[in-house]
């Protein structure tokens, strides 16, 4: 159980959510477990095999608080609200702010920022972890080549200057990352830059997995606080397309996916047997190794870390969630500007 901001997240499986009083009770296996004040809260999110009384039900749907029910994995499965719902409310200023291009470029220029400054940590932590020099002078200098990047950003006047500026970061950050792979795994494991739709070696295809998964986190992140995830500000809008969502993912890909795929090449604990080459060149892991890597990931998640603006520790898995309600807040207006997660 995380309560964050003024919201209660229940992970706990077969934990139990019940009305006591005027508070929220979460009990496991018959112990009580925690008890919030109902005020306290604005909703609750539960993920998967959580149990909701009735009376609890009820009672948050005639206060206006949200139910969000998550499946264990994360993915958004139904909110429910009574008849007062701040989210008709969020949504129309959310469509106001993308019709805004100043507001648009502030909030693009703001996840980009996050972004770069958090592959520079993955780069300059890369360089702190091996002993060869070559190495550490090539990321060295491409960590500079993000500063100045980041030097540039501060100056861009449009989101398609903003995009363009992403993209050579990108490409300089890919560029180097495999010399953070260790030398034994190198050659099962090379990465000639970053490749899509098909991922055409293991890095990538690994990459794209765990992408595709942080990219659901997210989603449900969106939904959960109200937002509509299918309108974003960085990535644009097509049918079908969580662009949103993908706006959020962008600063959590460094420190969270690539350093995350990084450690379970470097310890072994994928290797290649866990993938196969189709016809065409396109790679994706086996069933084995995609089983391996969800494993992997879920423990991820439940591992803490401090948030360097609320300064609690907060599990990674909630992460996006907790973005998420300082992005409704920036969209509201409650916040002068979107403030993204940074790494140490």
């Amino acid at each position: 159980m995380h309560h964050l901001e003024n919201t209660l997240y229940v992970m706990t499986p077969n934990a139990y959510a019940h009305l006591e009083n005027a508070t929220v009770r979460i009990d496991v296996e018959k112990v009580k477990k925690l008890q919030v004040p109902l005020h306290h809260l604005a909703g609750l999110v539960t993920f998967g095999n959580v149990m909701v009384s009735p009376a609890l039900m009820h009672k948050l749907a005639d206060e206006g608080k949200s139910l969000v029910l998550l499946d264990f994995n994360g993915r958004f499965k139904a909110r429910l609200e009574g008849g007062i719902s701040g989210n008709i409310l969020l949504r129309k200023a959310q469509y106001k702010t993308a019709d805004d291009p100043a507001a648009i470029l502030e909030i693009a220029r703001a996840i980009i920022a996050g972004k770069i400054k958090n592959s520079r940590t993955v780069l300059l932590r890369g360089a702190r972890e091996t002993d060869h020099a070559n190495d550490i002078a090539k990321l060295d200098a491409v960590a500079l080549s993000l500063a100045q990047t980041l030097s540039n950003l501060k100056h861009a006047t449009d989101v398609d200057t903003v995009r363009g500026l992403e993209g050579e970061a990108a490409k300089n950050y890919f560029g180097v990352l495999p010399l953070i792979i260790k030398p034994q795994h190198r050659e099962a494991f090379a990465l000639n830059g970053r490749t899509r739709r098909p991922p055409l070696d293991r890095t990538n295809a690994l990459l794209s997995f765990l992408y595709a998964m942080l990219m659901n986190d997210c989603r449900s992140a969106l939904e959960a606080v109200g937002l509509d995830p299918q309108l974003g500000f960085l990535h644009t809008v097509r049918p079908g397309r969580a662009a949103l969502a993908l706006d959020l993912q962008e600063e959590f890909r460094s420190v969270i996916v690539d350093r995350f795929a990084l450690t379970l090449i470097n310890r072994g604990q994928v290797n290649a047997g866990d993938f196969e080459t189709r016809e065409g060149g396109a790679v994706s892991l086996t069933e084995k190794g995609r089983k391996t890597v969800v494993v992997a990931w879920q423990e991820r998640k439940q591992e803490e870390v401090q948030h360097p603006l609320t300064g609690t520790k907060t599990p990674i898995g909630l992460l996006p969630f907790l973005q998420a309600r300082f992005l409704a807040r920036t969209i509201r207006g409650e916040m002068e500007g979107y403030i993204p997660y940074l790494s140490k």
